[in-house]
């Protein structure tokens, strides 16, 4: 355990270069997903360029980052897609990218099975199309399952499959376990988070604490079930999850939009977590000099959870899930497994809440063909 404490303590002070940097390539998307966390749909005009996108890979490779997480939007969506990862892994930085799996026809699953050092995460939100195109839109589920279908024919070899945990998914975690199994897949779960379009879902959407509390048992018996360090907060309850357990936002985790822009995170695509911008400093530099990176990497103030016997395992929960539900970053994570969150909520009694910027939704979802 102090192994482990020491190393929690030298992650929280920030390290060198992230070990997890996402980069979302464009928030141009043909889905309109009600929790998208980035808003995507449209395409940012003033998106990196090839040229700068490869700019910006060579200088990840030169800060010794040895994978990048892509996502978007749908990142196939960009024609340099293949280019782009090409490039990365002839730079001998590994791509890991998330997909919706509607760009994966046979033709890209055999040239995606032609790359190394590519691993391939396909998005559904439902182990039926019933549940998850309630969520990613008609026709969604179909299209996620040909490209699967398609990667397995490829020999691709064990992609993931990522679901987001909502109150209708999480009934069906034995599921989703089932059909991780039946591709020869991983199972990827992540947590919801009130970011994006899921400011107005969350509500609604996010699980209750008694399914919360199912969850973490069904993780804690299956250490092979990937969880990107999302339900830290569940670790209150006993035994910690398998990862950090802790709030790696500007410390070992950060996020690069498409248009250049560092955020502290994913989840929170918000001016007030924006740290710079490659096109004005190069990304290094953010990432070491940027005042926000700094005092996030300052001891933090457990505030209302200084008192709970718990706070060491969760260390209060996540920046964004607070922010988004407008607790402040002292208060009880909202999903705070003694319910501590929800009675922060109610004294808060909030009618207005803060939205990520910049908004990139459609107006009209775009709808698939079932097959």
């Amino acid at each position: 355990m102090g192994a482990e404490s020491s190393l929690r303590d030298r992650f929280e002070r920030g390290l060198a270069a992230p070990i997890c940097l996402t980069w979302e390539l464009t928030y141009a998307c043909n889905l309109a997903c009600t929790h998208c966390l980035s808003s995507s749909g449209r395409r940012d005009p003033r998106e990196l360029s090839t040229a700068e996108a490869k700019d910006l890979i060579d200088e990840i490779a030169a800060m010794q980052i040895f994978y990048v997480n892509i996502g978007g939007g749908e990142p196939m969506i960009r024609r340099d897609f293949f280019e782009l990862i090409e490039h990365a892994v002839g730079q001998r930085v590994g791509v890991k990218f998330s997909t919706n799996g509607t760009r994966i026809d046979e033709k890209a699953a055999k040239r995606l099975a032609g790359i190394d050092y590519l691993d391939i995460q396909i998005s559904i939100d439902g182990a039926d199309a019933q549940t998850s195109d309630r969520i990613r839109g008609a026709g969604s589920y179909d299209a996620a399952r040909r490209a699967m279908d398609n990667l397995k024919s490829a020999n691709f070899g064990p992609f993931k499959i990522s679901v987001v945990m909502t109150r209708e998914s999480i009934e069906q975690l034995d599921a989703f376990e089932a059909l991780a199994v039946s591709y020869g897949a991983e199972l990827r779960l992540t947590r919801l988070r009130p970011s994006g379009r899921g400011v107005d879902v969350w509500n609604e959407l996010h699980p209750t604490l008694e399914q919360n509390r199912r969850l973490y048992k069904w993780l804690l018996a299956r250490p092979n079930v990937l969880t990107g360090d999302s339900f830290f907060h569940l670790s209150a309850l006993g035994a910690p999850l398998e990862g950090l357990n802790l709030c790696g936002a500007g410390r070992v985790v950060c996020l690069i939009d498409p248009v250049g822009d560092v955020y502290a995170c994913p989840f929170v695509i918000h001016d007030e977590f924006l740290a710079g911008n490659v096109r004005e400093t190069g990304f290094g530099a953010v990432w070491t000099k940027s005042a926000l990176f700094t005092s996030l990497r300052e001891p933090g103030n457990p505030g209302a959870c200084g008192s709970c016997g718990s706070y060491d395992a969760c260390r209060g929960g996540c920046m964004a899930a607070k922010f988004f539900t407008g607790l402040e970053m002292s208060d009880p994570d909202p999903e705070c497994v003694f319910g501590h969150g929800e009675t922060a909520l109610a004294t808060k009694r909030l009618t207005i809440r803060p939205f990520s910027s910049p908004d990139h939704s459609k107006r009209v979802p775009v709808a698939l063909t079932s097959r």
